[in-house]
């Protein structure tokens, strides 16, 4: 048949029987009902969700890849009360459509199905674990509720799919009809899940009453959950976020002129959210999830669990803002998208302070930003910034990379003394500090080795840097920064001699 049945049994096929001398035996007519039926997503990523494309069964990497997106729904969409909407099996409101992809069921044939025939919607019980299905009630559902985009509650958007309900049948509209499907979402790609989600339609025929209807067709698509991405710092700002402690008053108020010369919003946490903890930048990091149909920044909320730790939820968490569990990492730029750079023990050492290991199959999972893992065990803190950062530069690769230097340290201590400036003092007057000349931290020899061995480690670092990034010693610069050595639990860190980055 080459079209779709307008009636139950509107086609026919009439079989002959015939005996050995050609003679008829019998005839037996097969009424046929042709019914097209096409289960569609964005497979080409163009925001047009198009009929029966060939690739949505599957999914491949890059532009030009192919296979549909799904956004974890990890907003609220509410002002008060708040908590993911992912944390709730209903739509509350119009707006949270748009976190959600939309998939059509077509459909085309008579205006019923024949008897006993059904459509079934069904999932696999993992996949049930990241993500629900929700459908309209009837097809002029979306239009009325477009005109009522603003309204509190909508009650036309029934669940279909969830963890808890594997299949369920879907209306068959009849004639030529489509129904759209709103797909949510529930948990980013991790160690245990690698982000793809199939979603099966069949109709299933009936055999005899006590006997289970058998599937004659199926058809189904792929989901891949958008991966977290983490923004570099080199960015242009948009927003800066800032603690407001008891004694930094002077730094805020420097900060506030900064951020108003500049023409850019500041947002501070006072000191009843913080309750002391000035690290921001420990306690959270930006990023976006992204698909064809809509984008929105998800707040990676640390593990650190400080006094900061309500912070992103309170104030950050509300419409296309999104909070999530994770780590506090470093990052550049490499090839429009970054890598991560995250802080580990030495690859030799039988112990040492790495990255939470959750944290980092998070990272790993998410695919588009490998990490890069590097020697931070040696300092005081461990973190990455205490050596390196990245700053915007308007040639080469749009950046650089600062990094601290021992040895562009000394090499200033040096001309200072040929200069004749070896009893200039540094600390003098800073309190809790002994001054101490410029010739005595030459002539300091505990100092020296301190040092050498700090350089080794940037050394190591650096290396990597270079190869896993494709730097060359034009896209870094080396600061002139001095460390020292403090005992901490029976070992040696580094801290800055000075401050540093």
């Amino acid at each position: 048949m080459g079209h779709a049945s307008q009636f139950e049994g509107d086609e026919k096929l009439s079989v002959c029987y015939y005996g050995k001398n050609k003679e008829v035996l019998g005839t037996a007519i097969l009424y046929l009902t042709a019914i097209e039926i096409s289960l569609d997503v964005d497979a080409d990523r163009d925001g047009i969700v198009e009929k029966n494309n060939p690739d949505k069964e599957s999914w491949k990497w890059g532009p030009n890849g192919h296979g549909a997106i799904l956004l974890v729904n990890c907003d609220s969409e509410k002002s008060y009360n708040k908590k993911p909407d992912s944390e709730e099996a209903r739509i509350s409101k119009v707006t949270d459509l748009k976190d959600m992809s939309l998939m059509v069921l077509r459909t085309r044939g008579p205006a019923r199905l024949p008897k006993g025939y059904k459509l079934i919607m069904h999932i696999s019980q993992g996949d049930a674990e990241g993500v629900r299905v929700f459908r309209t009630e009837s097809p002029d559902v979306v239009k009325n509720s477009l005109l009522k985009i603003f309204s509190a509650f909508v009650k036309d958007f029934p669940l279909v799919l969830s963890s808890e309900v594997l299949s369920q049948e879907v209306p068959y509209l009849g004639g030529s009809a489509e129904m759209n499907f709103y797909v949510e979402g529930l948990r980013f790609p991790d160690k245990d899940f690698d982000g793809l989600i199939t979603i099966s339609l069949s109709l299933l025929e009936p055999i005899r009453e006590g006997i289970p209807e058998t599937p004659i067709f199926t058809d189904k698509v792929v989901f891949r959950v958008s991966p977290w991405i983490m923004t570099p710092n080199t960015l242009q700002p948009v927003e800066v976020f800032v603690c407001s402690t008891s004694d930094n008053y002077q730094f805020l108020k420097g900060m506030r002129n900064l951020v108003t010369k500049s023409g850019y919003k500041l947002k501070i946490c006072h000191q009843y959210m913080n309750r002391g903890d000035r690290w921001m930048q420990d306690e959270l990091e930006f990023g976006y999830i992204d698909s064809p149909h809509h984008s929105f920044p998800v707040v990676l909320d640390s593990p650190r669990d400080g006094t900061l730790d309500d912070f992103p939820y309170d104030e950050l968490l509300g419409p296309d803002w999104v909070c999530d569990q994770g780590g506090s990492q470093k990052r550049c730029e490499q090839s429009g998208l970054v890598r991560i750079l995250i802080g580990v023990a030495f690859p030799t050492a039988t112990k040492g302070r790495n990255m939470t290991k959750v944290v980092q199959d998070f990272l790993w999972a998410q695919k588009v930003q490998e990490p890069v893992a590097l020697f931070s065990d040696w300092l005081l803190v461990g973190h990455i910034d205490e050596f390196m950062s990245f700053v915007p530069a308007p040639d080469r690769k749009g950046f650089r990379l600062l990094l601290a230097s021992p040895d562009a340290g000394y090499k200033i201590f040096r001309r200072l003394h040929n200069d004749g400036h070896g009893q200039a003092k540094m600390f003098d007057g800073v309190k809790d500090e002994k001054p101490v000349t410029v010739d005595e931290i030459l002539s300091d020899e505990n100092l020296r080795a301190e040092n050498n061995y700090v350089q080794s480690c940037i050394d190591w670092n650096r290396d990597v840097l270079k190869r896993e990034l494709g730097l060359d010693d034009d896209d870094i610069i080396d600061l002139p920064v001095l460390f020292k050595l403090k005992n901490k639990d029976v070992e040696y860190r580094a801290v800055a001699y000075y401050p540093d980055m």
